[in-house]
């Protein structure tokens, strides 16, 4: 079974996704481009400013294959998240448990249910977990992050799934993602970009040997 692959943009974006394989995505609090698909592939959330009940409604609605509880940023939040996490999987094939707290990392399987998948924020200038890849020993989804660094994180994770955007704000500039990095496209074209893009990144996954978790 190949690693999932989530795209949450605009309509267009994920219309073309769809041909390479990826599936839609989409925050609960903005369901509008994805209402035209058979079904959610990932239900993100709005991390700055969370609503637990609007989640669980999104989901509800939606029986998206995945989800994502709110980030675990202090330890005070655990229970509640867990908590939070089942209910959600009443409606979901899948919920991630995002833990960002370092001393957590040497205690994940014991701390975290292995019901759940463990969700690895990708480090950006926006963010990302503290605790050490390798500390991740269940299953695994990458959240966000350029698709280099996420493909390098996988050789010491067991991955399933991913979400990444980032190609996305590159088209927009006439860049594509060569498989290593990214560079101009030689046509142009935001189309152009985005499906070079997702072909690439779908190449640098395609031996990925996601039993036992790694290359």
């Amino acid at each position: 079974m190949a690693v999932l692959k989530f795209i949450n943009h605009s309509k267009k974006a994920v219309k073309i996704a769809r041909r390479f394989g990826w599936l839609p995505g989409a925050r609960y609090t903005n369901l509008r481009d994805v209402k035209s698909f058979d079904r959610l592939g990932f239900l993100d959330i709005n991390w700055k400013s969370y609503c637990f009940k609007k989640h669980l409604s999104a989901a509800a609605s939606t029986n998206p294959i995945m989800t994502v509880a709110r980030d675990i940023e202090r330890m005070s939040q655990l229970s509640r998240v867990i908590d939070q996490a089942y209910e959600l999987l009443e409606f979901c094939d899948n919920v991630i448990v995002v833990p960002k707290v370092r001393s957590m990392g040497n205690r994940l399987t014991e701390l975290i249910p292995g019901r759940f998948v463990l969700g690895y924020s990708v480090p950006t200038r926006y963010g990302g977990t503290k605790i050490a890849p390798e500390c991740f020993k269940a299953r695994v989804h990458l959240l966000g992050g350029r698709p280099d660094r996420q493909r390098e994180l996988a050789r010491m994770m067991n991955v399933i799934s991913f979400d990444c955007n980032r190609f996305t704000l590159d088209a927009a500039y006439g860049d594509y993602f060569d498989g290593e990095r990214f560079k101009p496209h030689p046509a142009g074209g935001y189309d152009n970009c985005l499906r070079m893009s997702m072909r690439n990144i779908n190449r640098i996954w395609r031996d990925y040997k996601k039993d036992g978790g790694h290359d």
